[in-house]
């Protein structure tokens, strides 16, 4: 039972390593954005926003919601934000000690 918590969490880990796709997390986390508004807001195309929906979305990270004819996300793993608010802190920590 243990292993299989491990391969969760790393696969978990995995889908958010790719900096994409942690821009696009967090955009989701602050925003609950639709695909148009990411493609504004990141720059990339719609294919390849929606490749990276489409990992995050099957490891059950983020949820798509129909909005007439637009698809918007939320955050379904709530986990995934706590870790990301973790790394946040730790980045700003960090940030803070290499300017002094």
């Amino acid at each position: 039972m243990e292993k299989m918590k491990y391969d969760e969490n790393a696969r978990i880990l995995k889908a958010i390593a790719h900096p994409t796709r942690l821009q696009i997390v967090e955009m989701i986390r602050t925003m609950q954005p639709c695909v148009k508004n990411m493609e504004e807001h990141l720059g990339l195309a719609q294919s390849n926003i929606s490749q990276h929906l489409s990992i995050l979305r099957n490891i059950g990270i983020v949820e798509a919601e129909r909005d007439g004819n637009q698809v918007c996300y939320h955050i379904k793993n709530k986990l995934v934000s706590k870790v990301l608010d973790v790394l946040d802190e730790k980045t700003t920590s960090h940030n803070r000690r290499q300017k002094r």
